[in-house]
């Protein structure tokens, strides 16, 4: 029997997701395929139900739009991903009555691992660009970080109930705020955390450049595709720490490996290693 594993999410054909699992898979020497699939939140529930009793599947990485839309369609939340209404990783499991699919979460692992792989600490002083599903997991890594509060910038300011929920579950302060001011707090924060599409974040790149000011902090930008993005190359240039998205998204697929593969034991390094191989990341020192 073949196994099976995807990426879904609109649009998905920037995805790097594939060529990281592949990676893994072929050094695990699993013989997983993993591809990467076009769903909108409105085809969801018609592409679970076609795939939810096809045998060989093993798991599903979920990305933007679908992080919300997919806890209404798998059987059983766990973990974080519970607190925070936020599912990026579907895992089949196989029970005497049949496969059951169980949503959990990897992002906030990916986000904390990526920040401490770049030596981030605490995080007293937090900014969070963005009040998504991504914003939500992000709220979650930092309170992992030791941060108690946060600002968070979006367009609209009512809409934020995703990520408002979460630091509601996870004893977090939230200051809401305009994105109108979001560069001049941004420069001055511990920790700056875009969740902001590609290219979305540039008006306040461009805003942090006018400044003139240093940025001593370190930024995480969850948007890899282009990259260097604008803020990325405007927080590098006033002297900060940058965090590709591509870090994030590593050490969040890393989870998803070892789930997929069910391993009953962490990823080794020289796995992690091939993962970044994949998609032009150093390799992690040992």
């Amino acid at each position: 029997m073949s196994l099976r594993a995807a990426v879904l999410g609109h649009p998905i054909s920037h995805s790097k997701s594939p060529a990281l699992h592949l990676a893994a898979y072929a050094r695990l020497g699993v013989g997983i395929s993993y591809t990467a699939v076009d769903v909108t939140e409105q085809l969801l529930p018609a592409f679970m139900d076609q795939i939810r009793d096809q045998a060989g599947w093993r798991g599903l990485s979920v990305t933007m739009p679908l992080k919300t839309a997919m806890l209404e369609q798998v059987d059983e939340v766990r973990g974080v991903a519970r607190t925070l209404g936020v599912v990026n990783t579907v895992s089949f499991e196989d029970h005497p009555a049949g496969t059951r699919t169980v949503g959990s979460n990897t992002d906030v692992a990916g986000i904390v691992n990526a920040l401490r792989h770049a030596g981030a600490g605490a995080a007293p002083s937090a900014v969070v660009l963005g009040g998504g599903g991504t914003a939500a997991s992000a709220v979650a890594a930092l309170k992992e970080l030791g941060a108690t509060r946060a600002e968070v910038f979006v367009r609209d300011t009512s809409r934020t109930a995703e990520v408002c929920a979460a630091a509601d579950s996870l004893d977090v302060d939230l200051d809401i705020r305009n994105m109108a001011g979001a560069a001049r707090a941004a420069v001055t924060a511990d920790v700056v955390i875009s969740t902001l599409p590609p290219r979305a974040a540039d008006g306040i790149a461009s805003q942090m450049a006018a400044l003139k000011t240093a940025m001593p902090g370190v930024l995480l930008d969850v948007a890899y595709d282009p990259w260097p993005s604008l803020l990325a190359s405007v927080w590098q240039a006033g002297g900060g720490k940058v965090v590709p998205g591509l870090e994030m998204l590593l050490y969040q697929a890393v989870e998803q490996v070892r789930l997929f593969s069910r391993l009953d034991k962490e990823v080794n390094a020289s796995v992690i290693d091939v993962m970044c191989d994949a998609v032009g990341l150093p390799r992690r020192a040992l």
